[in-house]
């Protein structure tokens, strides 16, 4: 008899249990949280949390408390994978992530049977091209930073040697073969187009076949990992030219990584939040740093941040959590949304529209300025 009323006790708690895990809205965050991109992928999910909080601690979405569910994906594809399912199976509404395009992309198809809404600063054009309505890029694709690039080093610089260089990972490989692509389309001359193996440490061999090419500018596509070993090895052999990082470059961590050689180096990117003059920017990056203890990484977790806000801002503007109203709620949206990384609003094909670019260099003491600004 004891042994029965423990049980019905039991089922009581269960019952009751049941109804408060379910009135949560569950949010992925999907990013490499351990890996070579560690440092971003930390940065995405503590901004996850920290806009969770606040918006928990203002009533939440629509009377929910959102609970952050993070998964591990490494920043490789077969991680991404095992994580969409994962992240699915435990009833997320939306995924931010993951940080990496070749990561995005293998968990898009699974989000998009599930309709699950992914948002990630993955710049690859093939993420915007299979017309998943479950896709919205919060950053700005791989074509526009090309033309960018192109124009700069061509019409304003006015180069008359230019390498380009990416590893075989989706995202560089495509912004090099666009920029590669772009720079010949305005009259420049590609002298060389070379590939390095992420994570090999070892760049000598690829660049010594530069060197011999007398490149006035080397444009790396790259991420910082092996950018700032890149950058710091190209010092070491002698070879004179400019050398300029895309997006992925600007990270703290290329500074570090090579060292005095950072110095002068250039990196390409939109202009980072703490440039911007908007109160949400500085309201929220002070927040971070008195969470965290520290700034966040870079933009690019920021840049999530702000494709997280504006999904949750489409199911309260609609009134549920219906995802495919949400997309089409976005998709056409009469006023850009304020964000933290400037105005939010997507085309039909879940691209961000706009896009501002700006050229740093890093000076001697690690500090960015701001050569150019488009």
């Amino acid at each position: 008899m004891k042994f029965g009323k423990i049980m019905l006790a039991l089922v009581a708690i269960a019952l009751i249990a049941v109804p408060a895990f379910a009135d949560t809205l569950k949010v992925g965050v999907q990013a490499p949280i351990t890996g070579s991109y560690a440092n971003e992928g930390q940065g995405i999910d503590n901004g996850a949390r920290l806009l969770a909080e606040q918006l928990n601690a203002k009533g939440g979405v629509l009377g929910k408390n959102i609970e952050v569910i993070t998964c591990d994906d490494q920043g490789t594809a077969m991680a991404s994978a095992i994580c969409a399912k994962d992240l699915v199976n435990k009833g997320v509404k939306l995924v931010v992530g993951s940080y990496t395009s070749t990561a995005a992309e293998a968990a898009q198809k699974t989000y998009y049977k599930a309709g699950v809404l992914q948002t990630s600063d993955g710049t690859a054009d093939s993420l915007t091209e299979k017309g998943y309505w479950t896709f919205l890029r919060n950053s700005f694709p791989n074509s526009a930073e090309a033309e960018f690039v192109a124009k700069y080093l061509v019409d304003v610089k006015k180069y008359k040697r230019i390498v380009v260089i990416s590893d075989f990972s989706t995202y560089a490989d495509g912004l090099a073969n666009a920029a590669e692509a772009a720079i010949k389309k305005m009259g420049g001359n590609v002298v060389s187009r070379d590939k390095i193996k992420a994570d090999s440490q070892n760049f000598t061999p690829v660049l010594t076949n530069i060197k011999s090419k007398n490149p006035d500018a080397i444009f790396f596509a790259g991420y910082y990992t092996d950018g700032g070993l890149l950058r710091a090895q190209q010092v070491a052999l002698g070879i004179k030219a400019d050398f300029y990082g895309g997006d992925a470059n600007d990270n703290p961590d290329f500074v570090k990584l090579a060292g005095s050689a950072a110095e002068g180096a250039f990196i390409v990117n939109v202009p980072e939040p703490a440039a911007l003059p908007t109160p949400i920017a500085k309201s929220f990056i002070a927040d971070y740093q008195k969470k965290y203890g520290e700034m966040p990484p870079s933009i690019w977790g920021l840049m999530n941040i702000d494709g997280m806000r504006a999904i949750l801002h489409a199911f309260e503007q609609n009134g549920n959590f219906d995802t495919k109203a949400a997309a089409d709620y976005l998709h056409n949206m009469a006023q850009p949304l304020d964000g933290i990384t400037g105005p939010i609003a997507f085309a039909k094909d879940g691209n961000r529209k706009g896009g501002a670019y700006v050229v740093k260099r890093i000076q001697k003491d690690g500090s960015y300025f701001n050569e150019y600004v488009q």
